[in-house]
C-alpha cells in the first residue's frame, strides 16, 4: 500500500503512478489543504465576527482594507505613476512607485477577470496566499514527520503573533511568505518539476518584497552545507558543484530584476523604487543599525502605541534569532541533529531582520512588528524541524510545555485582538 505520508511534490513530479496510488497521494495532499484553509477562516472569523466594527458582513469586511492597502488599490487601479524625481510627501497620485508589483498585479488580474472591485481582489489575493501559506507551513511539517501535538503548537505559535492578523488583510505579508515558504519546499525538493515549481515561487517572492532578492540564496546556502564547507575551499569546482543552485537562485530573482528593467525602461532610474522610499517615506537604510546598542529597546510597550511596540518587536526578534544560535551550537545538539536541513531557513530569517531593521531604523523601527512576524514564522517553522528529532518527553517536561505554549497564546491572542480592533477601526497599527 502507497505511504500516506508521501509529499506533495512526489505527488506533482510524477505522472506514472497507477490510479490508485495517485488517489492515495491526492488524499495526502488534503488534510494540510483543509488545515490550511481551517486557519485562515479562523483568522477572517476573529477579524470579521468578533472584532471588525458594526455594520453588514460586507462593511465589516472591508474593514481589512486599511493604510498601506489603499495604495495598493491606487496602482490596481491607475498603474504605477510618478513623477522624476519623486514627489516628498506621501501622495499616491503624484508618486506611487514604493511597493514591489507581484502583490497589486495578482490583484489586477482578479479585478479584471471577474470583474470585482478593487479592494476585494485584494482581499481574495491576499486570502488566498495565507492559505497557501498556512498549506505549505503543514506540508513541511508531513515532509519532516512532525508530531500532531508539535504541529499544534507550532501553529498556535505563529497565529497568535500579534501582527498574524496582517496574512488576511489587504497587505502583501501573506503573499510573500506564501511563495517564501514555497520557494524553500520546492527548492529542496528533487526533480525537475520541483526546480519548475521553485522558480515560480520564487519569482513572485522576489516579487513581492524587496527583502526576496536575498532570499532567493536559499538553494545556494542549502547546496553548501550539503556538501560540506571544505567544498568552498576547492574554488575551481564549486561553480559547478552547485551550479543547479546557482541556477535556481537567478531564476528566483527574476521577479524583482523584471521590475528594475521596467523601471529602467519607463522612468530611466531603475532604482525608482527606492527613490520614492527615500522622498515620500524618509527611508535612509542604516546599515549598521542591528549592531548600534541605542537601536534596542527594553521596555514594555503601551498598547497604544504602535512605535513601541515595533522597538520591542525588534529586540525580541534579536533575542529569538540569537537563542536560536546558541541553541545550535551547542555540541551536543549540533552533533545530534540536522542543520543542513535548517541552516537556509534561519539564512532567510536573518536576512529578513537584518534588511527590515536597516530600512526602518531611520524612522523609529515604525512597521519592524509587522516586518518581525516574518522572521518569527520562519524561525518557528525551523523550530519544529528541531524539535521534531528528539524522543517525546517526559509527561511533566510536556505538561510544561503545553502551559508555556497555552499562556503565550492567551497573551499573544489579546495583543493581536486588540490591535485588529485598533486596525479595523483606521487606526495605525505596523
Amino acid at each position: 500500500m502507497a505511504n500516506s505520508s508521501c509529499n506533495l511534490e512526489d505527488f506533482l513530479v510524477s505522472s506514472t503512478f497507477p490510479t490508485h496510488e495517485v488517489m492515495t497521494r491526492s488524499r495526502s495532499l488534503f488534510r494540510p489543504w483543509i488545515s490550511g484553509l481551517l486557519l485562515t477562516a479562523v483568522q477572517l472569523a476573529m477579524a470579521i465576527g468578533l472584532l471588525a466594527p458594526e455594520g453588514s458582513v460586507s462593511d465589516r469586511y472591508s474593514t481589512l482594507i486599511q493604510h498601506d492597502s489603499y495604495w495598493f488599490m491606487n496602482i490596481v487601479d491607475r498603474g504605477y505613476q510618478t513623477i522624476v524625481p519623486p514627489i516628498d510627501h506621501k501622495v499616491m497620485e503624484v508618486s506611487n512607485v514604493a511597493f514591489f508589483p507581484a502583490y497589486p498585479a495578482i490583484a489586477a488580474a482578479l479585478r479584471y477577470g471577474l470583474n470585482i472591485d478593487t479592494g476585494t481582489a485584494l482581499l481574495i489575493t491576499a486570502q488566498l496566499a495565507a492559505w497557501g501559506f498556512w498549506s505549505y507551513f503543514f506540508l513541511f511539517c508531513d515532509r519532516w514527520k512532525v508530531s500532531p501535538a508539535l504541529q499544534v503548537c507550532g501553529a498556535l505559535l505563529i497565529l497568535v503573533h500579534p501582527a498574524a492578523f496582517f496574512l488576511v488583510a489587504a497587505y502583501s505579508e501573506s503573499l510573500f511568505l506564501m511563495a517564501l515558504l514555497g520557494f524553500i519546499y520546492w527548492s529542496s525538493a528533487e526533480g525537475r518539476a520541483a526546480k519548475v515549481w521553485a522558480s515560480l515561487h520564487g519569482i513572485v517572492m522576489s516579487a513581492t518584497r524587496i527583502v526576496g532578492i536575498v532570499c532567493a540564496a536559499f538553494p545556494v546556502i542549502r547546496s553548501i552545507v550539503l556538501s560540506g564547507w571544505r567544498g568552498l575551499r576547492e574554488l575551481r569546482a564549486w561553480p559547478r558543484q552547485c551550479a543547479a543552485a546557482i541556477g535556481l537562485m537567478i531564476a528566483a530573482m527574476l521577479g524583482a530584476l523584471a521590475f528594475f528593467i521596467y523601471s529602467q525602461l519607463r522612468w530611466s532610474h531603475w532604482d525608482i523604487y527606492m527613490l520614492t522610499q527615500a522622498a515620500g517615506w524618509g527611508i535612509t537604510p542604516d546599515y549598521l543599525a542591528v549592531f548600534k546598542p541605542s537601536s534596542y529597546h527594553w521596555l514594555v510597550p503601551a498598547l497604544n502605541n504602535p512605535t513601541e511596540a515595533s522597538q520591542m518587536a525588534m529586540t525580541l526578534g534579536a533575542l529569538l534569532l540569537l537563542g536560536v544560535v546558541l541553541c545550535e551550537l551547542l555540541p551536543a545538539i549540533r552533533q545530534r541533529t540536522g542543520l543542513s536541513t535548517r541552516v537556509g531557513i534561519y539564512f532567510c530569517a536573518a536576512a529578513i531582520y537584518y534588511i527590515s531593521v536597516s530600512g526602518v531604523a531611520c524612522v523609529d523601527m515604525e512597521s519592524m512588528l509587522r516586518y518581525e512576524f516574518t522572521v518569527h514564522a520562519l524561525i518557528v517553522l525551523a523550530l519544529l524541524n528541531f524539535l521534531r528529532q528528539f524522543r517525546t518527553p517526559p509527561v511533566l517536561v510536556r505538561a510544561l510545555g503545553t502551559a508555556a505554549v497555552a499562556l503565550v497564546s492567551a497573551a499573544g491572542l489579546s495583543v493581536q485582538g486588540w490591535y485588529v480592533w485598533n486596525f479595523t477601526r483606521g487606526n495605525w497599527v505596523a
